[in-house]
C-alpha cells in the first residue's frame, strides 16, 4: 500500500489489518446500542471494544471496489498508520456485509475490503486536538446523483486514539518491513444503515485547516447458487 505522508511516502504492504469495534466514548450509549442489534439479532461482543483481526489484503486504496452480493455497506473511521517506527492518522471506511452481521460480526468484517484513503497526517501534528477532528460520509446511488450526507460526527465520540493503540497491542504485534494498519472505530449515520453504490468519506482538521477525502464505487458480484 501506497500512502502519501508529511515525511513522505510510506509505501509497503499491510502485514496487520485490525478494525476496532464498540469504541464508543460514552459507555452507556455502548450498551444500550447492543441491546439494540441483540434485539435485531446481531450477536453481543464479547468485551468492549473488541479488536477484530482481518486478512491484511482487504485493505485497498482503489476507487473500484468488489463485494458479493447487496447487503454490504461502509461507514467512515479514523485509521492509525505505523510503519515500525512513526504513527501516522488517515481515514477509512469499515465497509461490512449487514447480513452476515447477524449470524458472526468478524465474519462480516472479514468479507468485505476496507477502502483506505492514499492521504495520512502525522499522528503527533494532530495528537492534542484529536478530539476536535471531524468525520463525515456521503452516499449515492450513482454518479448522476447528488451526494446525501450519512454519517456526521467527531472524534470526541470515539475513545481517545492512544488508549484505543495500547489496548490493541497493534505496534507490539508489528511486523517489520510492512504496516500495520488499524480502523478505530465509527459514529452514527443519519437514519438508517443502508447499503450505496457510491462511498465518499472525509477526516477534517479545522485547527490545522486540513482535510482528507476518499470515495469508492461498489461493484455488486451475483450471488452464485
Amino acid at each position: 500500500m501506497k500512502i502519501s505522508t508529511p515525511n513522505g511516502y510510506l509505501d509497503a504492504p499491510v502485514g496487520n489489518l485490525i478494525v476496532a469495534g464498540w469504541t464508543g466514548r460514552n459507555r452507556a450509549a455502548v450498551e444500550h446500542h447492543i441491546e439494540e442489534l441483540k434485539a435485531i439479532g446481531v450477536p453481543p461482543p464479547s468485551t468492549t471494544p473488541l479488536f477484530y483481526r482481518v486478512s491484511p489484503e482487504l485493505a485497498s486504496a482503489d476507487s473500484e471496489q468488489y463485494f458479493l452480493g447487496d447487503t454490504a455497506s461502509g461507514e467512515v473511521e479514523p485509521v492509525i498508520i505505523f510503519d515500525g517506527k512513526d504513527l501516522y492518522l488517515g481515514t477509512g471506511s469499515d465497509h461490512t456485509d449487514r447480513a452476515w452481521e447477524t449470524q458472526s460480526v468478524a465474519v462480516s468484517k472479514q468479507m468485505c475490503p476496507k477502502p483506505i484513503a492514499s492521504t495520512a497526517w502525522r499522528f503527533n501534528d494532530v495528537k492534542e486536538h484529536q478530539d476536535q477532528l471531524t468525520i463525515r460520509s456521503w452516499v449515492r446511488d450513482s454518479q448522476s446523483d447528488s451526494w446525501r450526507l450519512y454519517q456526521d460526527g467527531s472524534l470526541m465520540q470515539i475513545m481517545p486514539l492512544g488508549q484505543l493503540l495500547e489496548l490493541s497491542q497493534m505496534t507490539r504485534e508489528h511486523r517489520p518491513g510492512t504496516l500495520s494498519v488499524m480502523l478505530c472505530g465509527t459514529v452514527p449515520t443519519i437514519g438508517t444503515i443502508a447499503p450505496a453504490k457510491y462511498f465518499k468519506f472525509e477526516i477534517a482538521d479545522p485547527v490545522l485547516g486540513q482535510s482528507i477525502i476518499h470515495e469508492y464505487h461498489c461493484t455488486y458480484l451475483p450471488v452464485a447458487a
